[in-house]
């Protein structure tokens, strides 16, 4: 799995075993459709979209891949599979890959069977494994009733941050499938749920049917978010839409704007740090800041920062034109961080923290979705400073005024 990549398996042949599981006995030696792969991954390449044979570390067969397989060769036998992987791209781009699979399926006239492989929440019972946390049982419930009732369209409201505390790994999968079955009717089946050992199973099927031009998911979902894009930059202050000139200006120029006239005058007289973030369908696309004031006034701090958040954050590619109407900027100016003797003057809601050891410094902003502690919030400003959890730190606080 890769952040920023869809890993397609190459090659003609895959084995693999549950030796890991203290049962090797049982081994499985699989035939890939090379021909099907290769026309998914050609018609990946001719849209640019991030699909494709890079990336394989390893050729052996998953417990993602052999647990499905172990029911099926019960019954089924004659087929060849291909084997596809997920990735940290939004849900959008999982449905993507749905749709191109089944563009491909139809070129190359395969019957086709997809199996979306996943476990749901790891978190449903306290004497599990992973313990209890109560998205867990939410999730395995909201999923399920979305699924037996075929409504696909509601996969892409699953919050990150709700599916990341579900400790779910199945839902990307069940998207894909979504999308390979775009634009179909079909009859769905819910045949059951297990959450005995602390991990939900459930299964369901969808037998597809006639052309349904009501269910084009992605399409719907994509007008929504454009709309409601459009009206919160209708209503968006003079901060956020200073980055969002900034960013559209050097995107498609390679030039950075000059600071322009008629701003207020605390962007134009007062200093801060400032962070600028920058989302595309709920998922982070880039952000950089300061958390002390290097240019002359905030509206030069917005404009800098600004392009090195479209540019130059080392996790992302640089932004593409076609990305513009989908990003939805944030503008966070810093009040000065103030020292602080321990963890129990923070508040992850109200302050943002920095540690320090030596040369190292790490920052997270307040009220982040997903961190939820205090002791959360150190950690990750820790792990991105490369502190170890072990070492003692400095920490310092600060409060944002956070524009939308």
């Amino acid at each position: 799995m890769y952040a920023d990549y869809f890993h397609i398996s190459p090659g003609k042949t895959a084995q693999g075993s549950f030796g890991r599981f203290g049962v090797p006995q049982i081994r499985f030696k699989e035939e890939y459709d090379q021909e099907l792969a290769d026309t998914m991954t050609g018609i990946a390449s001719s849209e640019s979209f991030p699909a494709g044979y890079l990336g394989e570390r390893d050729s052996q067969l998953d417990h993602g891949t052999m647990v499905p397989l172990y029911f099926i060769r019960k019954k089924y036998s004659g087929f060849r599979i291909v084997r596809v992987g997920l990735s940290g791209l939004p849900l959008t781009d999982h449905y993507r890959l749905g749709m191109i699979i089944a563009k491909a399926v139809r070129k190359t006239d395969r019957r086709a069977v997809y199996v979306a492989s996943g476990d749901l929440s790891h978190k449903l019972q306290d004497y599990g494994p992973y313990g209890y946390a109560a998205e867990g049982p939410m999730y395995d419930e909201r999923i399920m009733d979305v699924c037996g009732r075929g409504a696909f369209g509601e996969l892409f409201s699953f919050d990150e941050s709700f599916c990341e505390k579900a400790a779910e790994c199945g839902h990307r999968s069940f998207v894909i499938m979504a999308g390979t079955l775009d634009g179909l009717s079909v009859r769905a089946t819910k045949l059951s749920h297990e959450d005995v050992t602390g991990v939900g199973y459930g299964i369901c099927t969808f037998y597809p049917g006639k052309n349904n031009e009501g269910r084009h998911f992605l399409d719907s979902y994509l007008e929504s978010a454009r709309d409601e894009l459009s009206k919160k930059r209708q209503k968006s202050d003079a901060y956020v839409k200073l980055a969002m000139d900034t960013i559209e200006n050097y995107v498609r120029t390679g030039r950075k704007i000059r600071l322009p006239e008629g701003l207020p005058h605390d962007m134009t007289d007062g200093q801060a740090g400032v962070f600028v973030s920058i989302h595309k369908h709920g998922k982070l696309r880039g952000c950089i800041g300061t958390f002390l004031p290097v240019t002359a006034c905030i509206g030069q701090e917005i404009i800098d920062n600004a392009v090195s958040a479209a540019s130059r954050d080392p996790r992302f590619e640089p932004i593409a034109p076609d990305e513009l109407e989908w990003l939805d900027i944030n503008v966070d100016v810093l009040s000065t961080p103030e020292d602080i003797p321990s963890k129990d003057f923070l508040d992850v809601k109200r302050y943002g923290v920095i540690v320090t050891k030596g040369h190292r410094r790490g920052l997270l902003l307040p009220d982040l979705d997903g961190v939820d502690t205090v002791d959360e919030q150190i950690a990750i400003a820790k792990k991105k400073a490369g502190i170890s959890e072990s070492e003692q730190c400095g920490l310092q606080r600060f409060e944002v005024i956070r524009h939308l």
